[in-house]
């Protein structure tokens, strides 16, 4: 991976040159100089010539990672004997410098060799790019869209297209006549859009009204009967009580007496459907569980033969009007790509996954028919043959991704197969692992991050589960055709290595010692404390409970260790030695040491501490005074974080954007005035000896996301005044009356997100004004003991969504919400009939007046 490699080498060379404390010669430094102007070179070569640094890419990437292991190992160096003789007498640290000094003349002797490998390859890709001028081969209307290019939302339903025939077919069977429980088995080869179907009909209004209860579970290759059961709790969580029963027993007692649908994807084993079969009752009420599979003896086993559903591929017709559909959307498309534009989609040989990915692929060139028919020539090449023509097509989409983009796809093949990987924690993977080039202000590199990935979707190489109420994208996964091309081809360019399954032999070890990055899944870690690591950056853990790590000194350079879903018991100390780390996640439960100021390069801190057997308390982590210590601290993440320690006279972390959550924070002005870039900020007060000074927050200038929670001990009220900043807000439990709501809140110019939870306000009115809530697209009032609102639709002009929960004394929602332009969605549950009621009501004053965008869900 040529260019990850670059940008993480021109981060490091820009660290050693930024940082004194290195003893570096003048001639040493020209020599790092000249090497990140070689860097810039190359980055420039691959991303305006990728087809022809095909021949270089592999060289590149081993030269890059060889220069950065020599400079890391030179600081590594340089830190273990300062380290070792702290607090030595003169003589002590002259032998010190002595042997500093007899390092870097080894290290820098092996820099020079690697410079000049580097200046061959400069050397040769510079010809190349001579040669290729000359020649003026490369076509100038064949581009590859910037990461700046406009991300046009996905239509809903458009993967739909051509199969409206099997949404009738399978809508019919669940709302059919039958009023047994019926199981409805989807069965076809991977890629023929069986889930795609299934959550089509799943969503669909009539299905939604139709059933109390609909679950959805993915259970995939890597089976676990618990999981299951724990997805099925999860989903109904409302539904069942704090009981001692089974988890089976608490699945069952959830559904009995209730219409439900249970939807099942990707099972491939009858083992599953026996394990899980006993736990849904059958009360003869029109309840039904629909599974999908590739394996038609599954199909056969878990359902009735007149239920089961077939996959059909898609005709020629249909096939381009799937790619019409998801290149052009609703808008025209040129008539003389129709030819060509047909011809691809019938090389797809209908498979609707090859047609969406091919349409991903066409959506991020120019429109002309001489751009097409060079991606025309590329499909025809590839699925010349039956044998491996989808494996073809999705490397294809793989190479026409821009250089930038390739180790963010890559890296997410490293997550299990299914896995719902969550964006906030990807992208701070991203960052620590060093190919994202850092961006020029205003705009963070974690924002790079988010573009990136929303490209990635664009291309249809990235599919959104699930996004927040801002519309950003909260989880993503993988078809796991898609994650089987990223795992091929991340082995294939020494990207990353994806081990599971049990204990590992050494040939496999032998292996691994050689490899940047590893994704463990169901392997225990131990197998890994004792080998020669010296090359490796990366660790993350998967499914693994019980084990404990006992060592990691041969990891001396290790960038990222996250163990939060490894479940590892302890931490060995030599974590907190590691200088290069720069992403540190776990979930054991240990004190902080104070040693933890020697990460000076740590940039994520994520504890998420497991609570104790038969406790529903949250876990507070204590921090050393030594966290403030941390220069590059960007991120400290915890649920929750124990009152925050005197900082002293620490300088404070000036890079932190995030600190969520932690108790009883005190808002005095040194304090926010040491966390002056915080973005995102948790709070949850407990206990009454304290003064929060919340209106000392409006000095936190760029604040974005603020979330307050406050303990049902604390009686007296809060004084808070809000930073202007920001955009989304969610407080809990702090009784402010609702005027505040009217007048600070409803002030807040770039506010988007409202969320109101656990009488957040207190009373009985809320009446609000025109000029307020100008940006507000999300609001949600969960438990409050609100009767009578009072509002109008220019009061909130942008509001989108509007969620009633536990709104027990709320009888009505204002006409007036029906007639704001933007709303799409009003949900109420947990309320009384009355308030569904007026929703539906809106809802049918609204369509009689033509508008069919407004829906409406209750329960």
């Amino acid at each position: 991976m040529a260019y990850a490699a670059l940008v993480s080498l021109a981060q490091t060379i820009h660290h050693i040159l930024n940082h004194h404390q290195y003893s570096i010669s003048i001639h040493e430094k020209q020599q790092i100089i000249s090497l990140d102007k070689y860097i810039i070179l190359l980055q420039a070569f691959l991303e305006d010539f990728p087809e022809e640094a095909k021949n270089l890419e592999g060289r590149i990437g081993d030269v890059a990672y060889e220069a950065e292991d020599v400079i890391e190992c030179f600081i590594s160096e340089q830190i273990a004997p300062c380290s070792a003789h702290h607090g030595h007498n003169l003589h002590g640290l002259k032998n010190v410098t002595h042997e500093i000094e007899s390092i870097a003349c080894e290290d820098f002797h092996e820099l020079k060799k690697v410079r000049k490998e580097i200046a061959s390859i400069v050397g040769k890709a510079m010809d190349i790019e001579k040669s290729f001028r000359i020649e003026n081969v490369r076509p100038d209307d064949f581009y590859v869209a910037s990461s700046s290019s406009r991300i046009s939302p996905t239509t809903k339903n458009d993967d739909m297209v051509g199969f409206d025939d099997d949404l009738i077919e399978i809508k019919t069977l669940l709302c059919g006549e039958s009023s047994k429980l019926q199981v409805i088995p989807i069965v076809g080869m991977g890629g023929i859009g069986k889930t795609t179907l299934a959550r089509n009909a799943y969503d669909d209004p009539l299905i939604t009204e139709n059933f109390q209860i609909r679950v959805w579970v993915t259970v995939s290759q890597d089976y676990n009967a618990q999981e299951i059961l724990s997805s099925l709790l999860v989903s109904m969580k409302e539904r069942f009580d704090q009981s001692n029963d089974s988890k089976k027993e608490k699945v069952y007692k959830g559904l009995k007496g209730r219409r439900y649908l249970i939807v099942m994807d990707d099972i491939w084993s009858t083992k599953v459907w026996d394990d899980v079969r006993k736990i849904f009752p059958d009360d003869h009420n029109g309840s039904r569980v629909m599974l999908t599979t590739r394996l038609s003896d599954v199909a056969a086993y878990a359902g009735s033969s007149s239920l089961l559903h077939e996959m059909r591929f898609m005709d020629e017709d249909q096939s381009w009007n799937l790619l019409r559909q998801k290149v052009f959307k609703l808008e025209c498309f040129p008539r003389d790509l129709e030819e060509i534009g047909k011809e691809i989609a019938r090389s797809c040989r209908g498979l609707p996954l090859a047609v969406v990915l091919i349409a991903g692929l066409l959506s991020t060139i120019k429109t002309t028919r001489a751009s097409w028919e060079e991606i025309a020539k590329n499909v025809n090449s590839v699925v010349a043959t039956k044998d491996g023509q989808f494996e073809k097509i999705l490397s294809l989409s793989y190479t026409h991704l821009p250089h930038r983009l390739r180790p963010c796809f890559l890296y997410m093949g490293g997550f299990p197969e299914d896995h719902k990987i969550n964006v906030s924690k990807l992208i701070k993977l991203w960052v620590s692992e060093g190919f994202l080039k850092r961006p020029i202000v205003p705009k963070s590199i974690e924002d790079v991050a988010e573009e990136y990935l929303e490209d990635l979707v664009k291309r249809s190489l990235v599919l959104v589960t699930k996004r927040k109420s801002s519309g950003k994208i909260k989880s993503c996964s993988l078809h796991d055709l898609v994650r089987d091309l990223c795992i091929r081809q991340a082995h294939d360019e020494k990207f990353h290595r994806h081990v599971r399954n049990g204990y590992v032999g050494k040939t496999i070890l032998e292996r691994i010692k050689n490899e940047r990055r590893l994704s463990i899944s169901n392997s225990y870690l131990d197998c890994y404390a004792s080998i020669d690591a010296s090359t490796i950056r990366t660790i993350v853990c998967f499914k693994r409970g019980g084990a404990s790590l006992g060592s990691l000194r041969s990891f001396r350079l290790l960038r990222v260790f996250d163990v939060v879903d490894g479940n590892v018991n302890s931490l060995p100390d030599q974590v907190f030695e590691l200088f290069h780390l720069r992403y540190l996640a776990f979930d054991c439960q240990i004190k902080i040491p104070k040693t933890i100021s020697n990460l000076e390069n740590l940039e994520t801190l994520i504890i998420h501490p497991r609570k104790k057997w038969g406790s529903n308390l949250p876990c507070f982590v204590s921090l050393p005074s030594e966290i403030w210590r941390l220069p590059k601290l960007r991120h400290l993440v915890c649920f929750y974080f124990d009152v925050l320690p005197n900082p002293g006279s620490s300088f404070g972390l000036e890079n932190l954007q995030t600190l969520s959550a932690v108790k009883n924070l005190r808002c005095t002005k040194r304090i926010l005035k040491m966390i002056p870039n915080l973005k995102k900020l948790g709070i949850f007060y407990s206990g009454d000896k304290y003064s929060p000074r919340l209106y000392n927050l409006v000095s936190l200038h760029q604040l974005e996301k603020l979330k307050i929670v406050v303990g049902p001990q604390i009686m007296h009220g809060f004084n808070a005044i809000f930073p202007r900043t920001l955009k989304k807000l969610t407080l809990s439990g702090l009784r402010l009356p609702w005027k505040d709501m009217t007048t600070s809140v409803g002030s807040l110019p770039n506010l988007e997100v409202l969320k109101l939870r656990n009488f957040a306000c207190k009373g009985g009115e809320w009446e609000t004004c025109e000029g307020g809530f100008v940006r507000l697209k999300y609001l949600l009032i969960d438990q409050s003991d609100l009767r009578d609102w009072i509002t109008d639709s220019s009061h909130f002009p942008s509001l989108k969504c509007i969620l009633f929960r536990r709104c027990w004394d709320l009888s009505e929602i204002p006409d007036g919400v029906g007639e704001i332009a933007t709303l799409e969605r009003i949900e109420v549950h947990f309320c009384y009939k009355s308030l569904a009621e007026s929703a539906r009501r809106i809802q049918e004053e609204q369509q009689g007046w033509g508008n069919d965008v407004l829906k409406v869900e209750s329960g």
